[in-house]
């Protein structure tokens, strides 16, 4: 190779080889460019190839270039980085290009096609826990089968979500007939504290109420109807009447949801027998009342008593259709067995073939006992051993398998506490206030008290009795007030009443939790103890010098003072609960007469027996059957016997309630005979016919007997 080149690296001699080929092919070939051959040093002039002088053959590795040609001969320029021109291939792993991929080519791979990322959409558990728990709803309407809609909530998990099936739930049913919404009441019932917590209830109310404006746009009567949601709500125990009051403090007044619990106040709670009104209200559109239920319950376990037929008793359970209802049976059953002792072992009987047929669910069972445990103290008011009978029924339940153990069930078969006789007092008093409030009878509590003969206990029975009256109506809270003066004047003293002060207050800021305006309620309370000279001006001083100066308590102390010293305090204060305290015993006694001369002058026997219910008095029905026993002997009319016999067969005047009457016949046997000549005898015809019937009990039936027939002896 001549000097006049230079320097070439291998490649670029390679290169350079290569072109001198194409050059003789060229010259060879009969469509030359020219007529004289060129060189290939011309060759690479007209390509302007550029080759290093000798000694500078480093960085050159681009120097030489491939030579292209077109089909048609002619010379084309080559592009940059020898990608080739118009009519060429393109150069070795081209990937600059666009390219071109045709869908309709035999060849055709979907793999070479481009990638193209797509963005997922991340799923929130919310939204879909709210659009699961809409196929469940819509089922529900569609089936009516609760168990299933249990089951389902249950299986779906996500519990910290279920206030919004509560939201869910109730915005659907008041979009639709009455059906639906009595449908969903009873749901709610039947989830309560099995499936969703207190907590979830109110908290899921709560939201409804606060997106009423939203409801009203699309439901007219949207006000109305969740109005009587949360009124039947509170009917059936799963929302504290307590609940209108905390809601109403945290919603406007403008607001549609404060309308919402103005109206359940007012128009739904407040009225007459309104528990009766507002279960009625769509019509049971499920076919069947929670009363109705209740009465086929008492109807099946009396004849299965009498029949001994466990198999048709299982049938008429099943036939009610109410699974999530059966712990009423385990319930009532249990409580026959008290009230009848020969019925005991038919009792355990069924309860365990229910039990080892799947007719009865364990947690029915465990639920049924469960609610008897609650009632005890008010079951011990008719049936005085019912906590010792109950007591040995739990193990022989246990023992036949078909009661899972229950922990509360101590040492020897007794509740073991850390002061068992203090938690025992307790637990009577509530039971006492609560029938105070429904009877109003003051001597009456006067004397339970006594009876428990624990005078030590009196400030303990006073924190209970404000602490109820507080999360009542003002009816109660003037009750309160007013027994507070009785028992100062018959049985507490002033220290009793000022210790009793002093533990409320103590307790006020625990008492606010639950009670949201518990502070000036306790301010009321005080100031009306001083209105009614319960407590000096003096006593608010000693009671506020047990608390400790900055406390809730010493502030409400300071707002009692301060209500006392306000112009016309004494006025005003005695009227702070609205004055009256509802009918009292004595009016029931008046009501019953009249009830009974309406029916003895021909009166109908189903409505003498609603008259009974509607007086709302469970515990003073032997007061019903002592005035129709009197009434009987008065007019020497025996049709009372028969309305006593539909009210026994109903349950609506239990065995204790009878026999206590017959008692209290017995027990004024010498004054009644001064009006009644024969009054002896007819008693003792009346004992013999009630023991047939099966209305007494036995040791009493025959004491009320042999008592009776002394006096006729006497005589």
């Amino acid at each position: 190779m001549a000097t006049g080149e230079g320097f070439l690296t291998g490649e670029q001699r390679k290169m350079l080889k290569i072109a001198s080929q194409n050059a003789e092919n060229l010259s060879s070939s009969p469509k030359g460019l020219s007529s004289s051959p060129k060189s290939p040093s011309q060759l690479f002039s007209e390509h302007h190839l550029k080759v290093p002088a000798a000694g500078k053959a480093t960085n050159a590795g681009i120097a030489v270039r491939h030579v292209r040609r077109s089909h048609s001969g002619k010379l084309v320029r080559v592009k940059k980085d020898g990608a080739g021109g118009k009519g060429t291939w393109g150069k070795l792993l081209d990937t600059d290009g666009e390219s071109h991929i045709d869908r309709s080519d035999p060849n055709y791979d979907s793999g070479e096609e481009p990638y193209q990322l797509v963005g997922a959409t991340i799923s929130d558990p919310l939204d879909d826990y709210k659009k699961a728990v809409v196929s469940i709803t819509e089922e529900y309407f569609s089936t009516g089968d609760v168990e299933v809609a249990a089951s389902d909530l249950r299986e779906l998990g996500s519990s910290e979500y279920h206030l919004y099936f509560i939201k869910r739930l109730v915005s659907m049913a008041m979009d639709r007939h009455d059906k639906e919404k009595e449908m969903a009441s009873v749901l709610l019932s039947a989830l309560y504290a099995d499936v969703i917590s207190p907590s979830q209830i109110r908290d899921g109310f709560v939201i409804l109420l606060e997106s009423a404006d939203d409801l009203a746009v699309d439901i007219l009567d949207a006000v109305d109807i969740l109005a009587l949601f949360i009124a039947r709500a509170v009917v059936d125990d799963i929302l504290p009447p307590a609940f209108l009051t905390r809601a109403k403090k945290t919603l406007p007044e403008s607001s549609k949801g404060f309308q919402v619990l103005q109206t359940a106040e007012k128009s739904y709670l407040s009225a007459p027998h309104h528990a009766e009104l507002v279960e009625r209200k769509w019509g049971g559109s499920t076919h069947i009342t929670v009363e109705e239920v209740k009465k086929k319950i008492a109807d099946l376990l009396r004849e299965y008593v009498e029949s001994g037929d466990a198999v048709e008793a299982c049938r008429c359970i099943r036939e009610l259709g109410v699974s999530f209802f059966h712990h009423e049976v385990v319930k009532r059953a249990l409580v026959l067995a008290m009230e009848i002792r020969t019925a005991e072992p038919l009792i355990l009987k069924l309860l365990k073939e229910a039990s080892e047929e799947g007719l009865i669910s364990s947690s029915q069972m465990a639920k049924g006992f469960a609610r008897l445990i609650e009632s005890l103290d008010d079951l011990a008011l008719d049936i005085p051993s019912a906590k010792s009978l109950f007591l040995s029924l739990i193990p022989k339940a246990i023992a036949e398998g078909w009661l899972e153990f229950m922990k509360s069930s101590g040492e020897d078969g007794q509740v073991q506490a850390e002061d068992e006789k203090v938690k025992r007092f307790k637990e009577e008093v509530v039971t006492i206030i609560h029938e105070y409030f429904l009877s109003d009878d003051i001597p009456e509590l006067i004397r339970s008290l006594e009876d428990l003969g624990m005078p030590e206990c009196n400030p303990i029975f006073l924190k209970k009795l404000i602490t109820l009256a507080m999360d009542r109506k003002n009816r109660e809270k003037e009750m309160a007030s007013v027994l507070l003066s009785a028992l100062h004047i018959e049985i507490f003293s002033t220290d009793d009443i000022v210790n009793g002060f002093v533990m409320l207050l103590e307790s006020a800021e625990d008492t606010a939790l639950d009670i949201l305006d518990a502070s000036n309620e306790l301010a009321l309370f005080l100031a009306r103890a001083v209105i009614d000279d319960v407590l000096a001006p003096l006593n608010l001083e000693e009671i506020g010098s047990k608390l400790p100066p900055n406390c809730s308590g010493s502030e409400t102390v300071r707002m009692a003072r301060s209500l006392i010293a306000a112009r016309h305090a004494g006025e005003r204060l005695l009227r702070c609960w609205g004055g009256g305290t509802g009918w009292a015993v004595e009016d029931a006694k008046d009501k019953i007469l009249k009830l009974l001369e309406e029916y003895e002058s021909g009166g109908v026997v189903g409505e003498a027996c609603q008259c009974i219910r509607d007086l709302g008095m469970p515990f003073f029905n032997h007061e019903v059957v002592k005035k129709a026993l009197v009434m009987a002997m008065e007019k020497k009319n025996d049709r009372m016997l028969d309305l006593l016999q539909v009210c026994f067969n109903e349950g609506l005047i239990t065995i204790n309630q009878m026999t206590k009457g017959f008692n209290r016949i017995r027990d004024g046997m010498d004054d009644l005979a001064l009006d009644i000549p024969n009054a002896e005898e007819k008693f003792s015809f009346y004992v013999e016919y009630a023991q047939k019937k099966g209305w007494l009990l036995a040791p009493l039936g025959s004491s009320v007997a042999d008592g009776s027939s002394n006096s006729v002896a006497g005589t």
